[in-house]
């Protein structure tokens, strides 16, 4: 379970970050692309399902007036057509791309889709019945572990492994944005330790060095919510990373392996050269 600091596979989570538009939800995935990221992710819910119901006639401010909760989620929610739209442009531009299911139904739905992985939202950890059936499809699942404790992360990794289900552990701090001293980092090994299982981390702080920190302590794989400009409307604008954000993390991950070498100390040629300049003895 060493750490050899490979580069790690870079998630940008689209989310609901496109706020109903395909256009938006595009020019998003582009800016991942362009700065190396190597998928991105949505989300899909049965609002009919997802929503409390005390949750649902709560009136919000939105970009489309005053609305129901209830309502306001319709606007944004992504439907098959709008899927389809995003997953040909995906693959045109090659970068991977999966979803979030919040409830059997939407994991159901995706299934057309034959996206390469399922991810389990930590609001659904707890969720035994959907555990139980993304673990049935045994694809390679990323599972977060905010909102949850040791108790539940236990639960949910004897379902995959009854199922025969490959996993990745992510650790997660649910707060929009996490403030630093939260995160936790330790965690990761503490994850990795316990459960003798891949590790990654998704994190929701506004910066980009616990990211890197992250890797360092043994994340294969790194989630972060991305958006093209953090002052746009949306609950997860503020936790996510614009460009230049996404710009320095994969510039820096993506060559911070070669830098790090293997730990065998050696002389180099230039050394050897220098040296001679001098060695008086």
């Amino acid at each position: 379970m060493k750490n050899n600091f490979k580069p790690p596979y870079l998630i940008g989570e689209v989310g609901i970050n496109h706020n109903g538009s395909i256009d938006l939800a595009k020019k998003i995935i582009f800016e991942a692309k362009k700065n190396n990221f190597d998928a991105v992710k949505l989300q899909k819910r049965d609002l009919k399902i997802c929503i409390p119901k005390f949750q649902q006639d709560i009136i919000r401010e939105t970009p489309w007036g005053r609305l129901t909760y209830l309502n306001y989620k319709k606007k944004i929610e992504l439907n098959k057509k709008n899927f389809k739209e995003i997953s040909e442009f995906c693959k045109k531009i090659k970068i991977d791309l999966f979803c979030s299911a919040f409830d059997i139904n939407s994991l159901k739905f995706l299934k057309q889709f034959r996206f390469k992985y399922n991810k389990v939202p930590s609001a659904l950890i707890t969720n035994i019945a959907f555990l139980k059936e993304v673990a049935k499809e045994r694809k390679k699942t990323f599972i977060s572990t905010g909102m949850s404790n040791m108790k539940d992360i236990t639960r949910a990794v004897k379902i995959f492994k009854k199922n025969k289900c490959k996993f990745v552990l992510m650790h997660c701090v649910s707060e929009y944005p996490c403030p630093e001293e939260k995160l936790n980092l330790r965690m990761i090994n503490t994850l990795k330790k316990r459960f003798r299982c891949e590790v990654g981390y998704s994190g929701h702080e506004t910066s980009v060095s616990p990211s890197i920190f992250s890797w360092m302590l043994g994340a294969q794989y790194i989630e972060r919510h991305i958006t093209t400009d953090r002052s746009l409307w949306g609950t997860d604008q503020s936790a996510s990373l614009e460009p230049i954000g996404m710009s320095q993390l994969s510039g820096i991950l993506k060559k911070a392996y070669k830098f790090l070498g293997t730990g065998n100390k050696k002389i180099t040629a230039v050394e050897k050269k220098m040296l001679t300049k001098f060695k008086y003895w």
